[in-house]
C-alpha cells in the first residue's frame, strides 16, 4: 500500500500565499522570483509523490524518484501553471496537483532521456540509471509518467469535466514530447543529416514546448476559469518562448559558462543532437568545414579540444548567433501578443518577464 503525503489546506493556502505576495510578485522580475519560491514548489511538488508502508518499496521506487525530485530543477513549469491560473482570476490552490503532474512529468522524461543517451550527469550528479542501476531509474521513469494522470485524478478539490480536460491536455502533452524524443534520437541513430531548421523547428516543439510552455500555461488558465481566448492565446505564447527555451538550452550546452558545468558540457555534440545551431550550420558551411563537423558529430568525441573546434566552426558560420536571434525574435512577438490577451496584473507581468529569462540565461 501507498499514500500521498499532502500537507494539510491549512499548510497548502499559507504556502500559496507566500508564492503569491504581490509586493513580490510587483517588485521582483521572473528570474528572482523563480529563484525565491523554487524551493517552495519544489517541495509542495513532491508532496504528491508516494510514501510506502513497504520499507524495500520506498528503498527501490519511492526514495530514488524522492531524493532525484528534490535534486532540484528551475520549477518553472509548476510555477508558470499556478501564474496562469492567477493570471485569468482563478485560484491557483486549485491549480497544485496539475503543476505538480507537468513537474513529475518533467523528472520522468529526463530519466528516460538521460537512460537513451548514456548521459552520466544531470544537475551536477551522476544520473539516477548510474546509482540506481537501469532497471530501477526506468521503473522510477515509469512511476513519474503515471503520476501525471493519477495526481490530477486523485485530486477531490477538482470537478470532473475539470479533470477530463486537464488530463486530455496531459495525455496529448506526453504523446506529443515522444513524438519529438523519437525523431531526436532517431535521427542521430541513422546519421541524418538532411535535417533543415524546419525539421528542428517542429522536433523542439513537440519534445520541449508543449509541455515546457503551452500545457502548464493553458492547463493553469483552464483551472483558473479562463476564456477561450485567454486559454488559447496563454498556450500560443507558451508554445513560442517554449520552443524559444529550448534553442536556449541548447545554446548554453555549447557556449554557456557555470550553469552548463552542471550538465554534460558540450555532450549534444558528444550524442550528435540536430541542434538548430548544427542544422543552420551544415546547410551554411563551406564543404571542407562541413565534412568536419559530421565527422565530429558522427564520431561521439569527448575530447574537450575536438568539441570546442566543432563549436568555432558553428561560430564561424553565423550560426550560434543565428540560433540566438531567432530565439529572442520568438519571445519578443510573443510578449506583444499577450499583453493584448491577458489582464494587467503581477501574475502577468512574471509571464511576461519568464520569456526574457528563456532568453537571456546566457547573458
Amino acid at each position: 500500500m501507498s499514500d500521498q503525503n499532502k500537507p494539510n489546506d491549512k499548510d497548502i493556502k499559507s504556502a500559496v500565499d507566500s508564492l503569491f505576495d504581490c509586493n513580490k510578485m510587483q517588485s521582483e522580475d521572473f528570474s528572482t522570483y523563480l529563484s525565491s519560491v523554487a524551493k517552495t514548489i519544489g517541495d509542495l511538488v513532491n508532496t504528491y509523490i508516494p510514501h510506502s508502508t513497504t520499507p524495500d518499496i520506498n528503498a527501490y521506487l519511492y526514495d530514488p524518484l524522492l531524493a532525484y525530485s528534490r535534486n532540484g530543477g528551475k520549477r518553472h513549469r509548476p510555477l508558470i501553471c499556478l501564474l496562469a491560473c492567477a493570471a485569468v482570476g482563478g485560484d491557483p490552490r486549485r491549480a497544485l496537483s496539475a503543476a505538480a503532474a507537468i513537474e513529475n512529468f518533467h523528472t520522468a522524461a529526463l530519466i528516460h532521456d538521460d537512460i537513451a543517451d548514456e548521459a552520466e550527469l544531470r544537475r551536477g550528479k551522476p544520473c539516477l540509471h548510474l546509482t540506481q542501476g537501469i532497471g530501477l531509474a526506468v521503473n522510477d521513469g515509469d512511476l513519474g509518467l503515471t503520476l501525471v494522470n493519477g495526481t490530477v485524478m486523485h485530486d477531490p478539490d477538482l470537478d470532473n469535466d475539470t479533470k477530463v480536460r486537464v488530463v486530455t491536455e496531459l495525455i496529448d502533452m506526453t504523446q506529443r514530447t515522444i513524438e519529438g524524443q523519437a525523431l531526436d534520437i532517431g535521427w542521430a541513430r541513422d546519421g541524418r543529416y538532411d535535417i533543415t531548421p524546419d525539421d528542428y523547428l517542429m522536433m523542439a516543439k513537440l519534445k520541449t514546448a508543449h509541455y515546457s510552455g503551452a500545457v502548464p500555461l493553458a492547463i493553469g488558465a483552464i483551472i483558473g476559469g479562463g476564456s477561450n481566448d485567454e486559454i488559447e492565446g496563454l498556450r500560443k505564447y507558451g508554445l513560442d518562448t517554449g520552443l524559444a527555451f529550448q534553442i536556449q538550452d541548447d545554446l548554453l550546452n555549447l557556449v554557456g559558462s557555470e550553469e552548463s558545468t552542471k550538465k554534460d558540457f558540450r555532450s549534444d555534440i558528444t550524442e550528435g543532437k540536430r541542434t538548430l545551431m548544427v542544422v543552420h550550420c551544415l546547410q551554411h558551411a563551406d564543404e571542407d568545414k562541413r565534412k568536419r563537423l559530421i565527422e565530429i558529430l558522427s564520431n561521439k568525441e569527448h575530447d574537450q579540444k575536438v568539441l570546442a573546434e566543432a563549436v568555432d566552426i558553428m561560430q564561424e558560420t553565423g550560426s550560434i548567433e543565428y540560433a540566438r536571434t531567432y530565439a529572442e525574435n520568438l519571445t519578443s512577438v510573443a510578449k506583444g501578443r499577450l499583453v493584448n490577451i491577458v489582464p494587467d496584473s503581477p501574475a502577468r507581468k512574471l509571464l511576461i518577464g519568464m520569456a526574457d529569462w528563456f532568453v537571456n540565461r546566457l547573458k
